[in-house]
């Protein structure tokens, strides 16, 4: 189960991508990791941690 900041990291940055009319093709939780992860647009790669923090891959 993802946690409560990566719920709201989660749905900030869909937004944002999509406010550019970018598509969201896969929203995935890691099981092993725990991290969710975003793909969108071209080549956009998103890792979003446990607490909250996020990064581009």
């Amino acid at each position: 189960m993802p946690t409560a900041e990566q719920g709201i990291r989660c749905v900030i940055l869909s937004q944002s991508l999509t406010n550019t009319f970018t598509p969201i093709y896969i929203v995935r939780l890691d099981e092993q990791t725990g991290n969710v992860f975003i793909l969108a647009g071209d080549n956009i790669e998103v890792e979003i941690y446990r607490n909250g923090f996020w990064r581009f891959l």
